[in-house]
């Protein structure tokens, strides 16, 4: 490990990477060439390693702490740190999405100056607003066609009371002239998701609540609140993984809005969030699931549906569109 180089932490892709981790009351810190975390305990502690070369995101939760050194491997190898709450929620700092991103002056450009090329263009930028909405879309009709375990939960593409919402969010979707009906006309499928989603797994009188009351008589309802929140926040990490590795700054929105400046990472999580995170929180919820058992479940999901080979590839197909695929292809074969 001595003679283990920063190229060579870097050589598994971040969109082939497997790892996301959530810690709480631990203590992160480099050993003889390693990031480990150490758990104390009245009789004994127990040191645990973490995968940093296969590891895109790091969440620490309540009760840890993390040393420089522990920091700087992590840089090294690529890997997003972020402080957040318990259960993984919310991401401090504020109400923004903000990481600690390791620096390097090697990430490609190609992708931002593409991104660039249409970003002050309204009608670009709203074109580009409407192929999210369709990529995401065409992802949740892909999952929820062939993925077994959420077929027999209920959670079937082929619904006709759910016909009935997409077709609305197509027509509406083309129709729209500006950002703001793209996000109402989202919102508007994600109620009726909801909907449906509660209904079929009988957690009736669900309502959406970013902020959740722990003393509610339906605590199941209330739980699957919770593991929106918590589901929501870990494909945040991974949208913002995607966009450090690209080198697109989370500021360069499509559809949230220009003044928020951790948009573009909401913009690219939501590519994921209606077709792994929303069915399985409701799933887990009506189970009375544990909050890592959710976990464990969700990211199970974005592993293996390729949630983020499928961010790459949207945003990067995104980015390179006015490229010719010889200058694509040098572009992905000289810089990831």
């Amino acid at each position: 490990m001595d003679n283990l180089s920063a190229t060579d932490l870097k050589a598994i892709l971040h969109s082939k990477r497997t790892n996301m981790y959530y810690l709480e009351y631990c203590r992160v810190m480099q050993k003889d060439g390693r990031v480990l975390y150490l758990t104390e305990t009245a009789k004994e502690n127990q040191y645990f390693n973490i995968p940093i070369a296969n590891t895109t995101v790091l969440l620490l939760g309540n009760g840890t702490s993390i040393t420089q050194a522990a920091m700087r491997m992590l840089a090294q190898a690529g890997v997003l740190v972020g402080f957040c709450g318990g259960g993984s929620t919310p991401l401090y700092m504020g109400c923004e999405v903000e990481w600690f991103t390791p620096q390097s002056e090697y990430r490609p450009t190609e992708y931002l100056q593409g991104w660039l090329s249409f970003w002050f263009d309204d009608a670009k930028r709203l074109a580009v607003g409407k192929a999210f909405q369709q990529a995401r879309i065409q992802y949740l009709q892909k999952i929820w066609s062939k993925d077994k375990d959420l077929k027999s939960e209920g959670f079937e593409w082929s619904e006709p009371g759910l016909q009935a919402a997409f077709d609305v969010f197509d027509t509406r979707t083309h129709a729209a002239t500006q950002s703001s009906e793209l996000l109402l006309t989202e919102a508007q499928l994600t109620k009726a998701l909801y909907k449906f989603a509660a209904n079929n797994t009988q957690l009736t009188g669900f309502k959406r609540q970013h902020q959740t009351d722990k003393n509610s008589p339906q605590a199941l309802t209330q739980k699957a609140n919770d593991f929106l929140n918590h589901g929501n926040y870990l494909a945040y990490g991974l949208a913002a993984s995607c966009l450090w590795v690209l080198g697109i700054p989370h500021g360069f929105a499509v559809m949230h809005g220009k003044t928020r400046r951790g948009a573009l990472v909401f913009d690219v999580a939501d590519l994921i969030k209606d077709a792994l995170v929303l069915p399985w929180a409701f799933i887990c919820a009506s189970e009375n699931a544990k909050e890592q058992e959710f976990r464990q479940q969700v990211l199970q999901a974005f592993t293996d549906h390729k949630a983020l080979d499928f961010m790459f590839d949207t945003v990067k197909a995104i980015a390179l569109q006015a490229k010719t695929p010889q200058e694509i292809a040098a572009i992905e074969g000289g810089s990831l």
